[in-house]
Formats: C-alpha cells, structure tokens, sequence
C-alpha cells in the first residue's frame, strides 16, 4: 500500500457509511481529519461533520482522488451511476471497497480504468452497533496488503472473513438476510410471552436477554448447538414438549430453506447484473 493508505473516503454517508466512519475513528486507525464522506445532502453533511468531526463534500471525485482507500456505501440501483464519473479519478495505488450488494468485483474492474485493486464485502446490519459480520472477497488484482486493509476497516464493525467470491451469494443469504430471520424469530417469541399474560416489556425483555445469552453461551463453550440444546431439555418437560412441536411444524426445514431461498435469489440478482 501507498502512502496514500493514511485517508479514508467514503462516498455515501447512509447508515453504513456512518458506521464505517465511526468504526474508523473510533478504532484509532484514522483521525478525523483524515476521513472524508461525500455526501449530497446538506443536512446529513453538517451532521456526520458535527458528529464525527470528518471532513465533508458532496464532491464524490473530490473525495476519492485523495484518499489511499476509496469505500462505496451506496445503494446497487445508482451504484453505477455513482462509479462511473469516479473511474478517471481512481488509480491502482488506490483501493476501492464495494459493499454494494450483488455488484461483482469484475463489474467494478471493467468500469475502472487500469489495474485497480477492488474488494466487495457483504456487511450486515448489526455491523451499524459494532456487532456485525463483514465478508470480503478480492477482485483481480487485489493482493494479501489490500485484504488485510479492508479487513481492519471492517474489524472495527465486528466479526470479517475472507472468502472466494463465488461464496458471496451464499453470505448474503445467511448472514446478510440473517438479522431479517432473527428479528421475526424474536417478534415472534415477544408475542409468544404476551399470549401465556406477560407484560410485553417484560417479555420484550426477557427474549432479548434469552438469546444474547444463549449466543453468548454457545459462542463461549464453543459446543455444538444440538448439545447445547439437550441441556436444556429434561425428558417429559416443557422444554421437549415445545421442541416437538417445533420440530413437527418443520421449523427446522423452513429456516434451511429460507437460507437457499434468499442464495438463489442473490444468484439471480447477480446473474441479471452480467
């Protein structure tokens, strides 16, 4: 890397721009003198500036010409719109991030002129409270210096992974998608609580503390979910009376089938952009 590695740009300064931004700062990596966001709202502008204390345009070549690594935090549908004005101002000294959805890395190559090294990573959600994943796939001419870059990024956001690219679909369906899954699993159990005459807060509050234990749990023993399971469950009690019927709804199947459900629909989406 050059040294141009010393500033950050980020074009798009929406809620995963302004968690990358955070992740940067916060982290030590970069001061905030040496961030930049292009942004075309005014409002937003002033606010990520008072904030975050970076330094803001609306200027999104103006932005990437400085900065060692250059982060694309915009939505798939104006994504090109937004690359193509920056291909003249983007060298290989540079490192350009996508975390655009099912915009491959040899999309970006063709737009950018010369051997740019490109990494794509599929974020998910959680990374905005620091508790996210992040997968990073490298394109052509992306070496290992560019990968760790991005990945110390994205560390400041929670759990990374490198992975082939041709594994991006199958990371957009699990953990991309997964908060979605997550979240109505916990609408559900809520409501679920109120139904046997709890509070709602309190059984708001009672999934919530479930789960992350239960997380936390299994991320501490580093044991099988399935053993796990078995001791919470006594023979004949309520616990195996809930799993049987979960089991018999085919709980179990509808969730691996979502899984393939959202992989394929990645592919098309993929597939559709080539």
């Amino acid at each position: 890397m050059t040294a141009l590695s010393n500033r950050l740009a980020v074009i798009g300064g929406g809620a995963m721009g302004e968690a990358l931004v955070a992740g940067a700062v916060r982290s030590g990596r970069y001061s905030p003198e040496t961030v930049i966001v292009s942004e075309p709202r005014e409002d937003r502008r002033r606010y990520l500036q008072e904030r975050w204390q970076v330094c803001t345009t609306a200027d999104n070549r103006e932005a990437a010409k400085s900065a060692g690594i250059v982060v694309l935090a915009v939505k798939p549908q104006v994504f090109f719109h937004v690359m193509e004005p920056l291909a003249a101002v983007i060298a290989p000294e540079q490192l350009l991030i996508s975390v655009a959805a099912g915009i491959t890395t040899s999309q970006m190559e063709k737009v950018l002129k010369g051997p740019v090294p490109v990494i794509r990573v599929m974020p998910n959600t959680p990374c905005l409270v620091g508790k996210g994943a992040a997968v990073l796939a490298r394109g052509t001419h992306a070496a290992a210096e560019h990968v760790q870059a991005a990945k110390q990024l994205f560390d400041a956001l929670g759990f990374t992974a490198e992975v082939p690219e041709t594994s991006l679909d199958g990371v957009t369906a699990l953990s991309g998608s997964g908060p979605a899954y997550v979240f109505l699993i916990l609408e559900a159990l809520i409501e679920g609580g109120v139904r046997v005459g709890l509070p709602r807060d309190l059984s708001r509050q009672l999934v919530l503390h479930t789960v992350a234990g239960a997380v936390e749990m299994m991320t501490e023993t580093g044991q099988h979910p399935a053993v796990l399971k078995e001791m919470v469950t006594s023979p004949g009690g309520t616990t195996a009376c809930a799993l049987e019927h979960l089991e018999a709804a085919g709980l179990r199947g509808i969730l691996v089938q979502a899984v393939v459900k959202a992989w394929e629909r990645a592919q098309e989406l993929s597939g559709a952009k080539e």
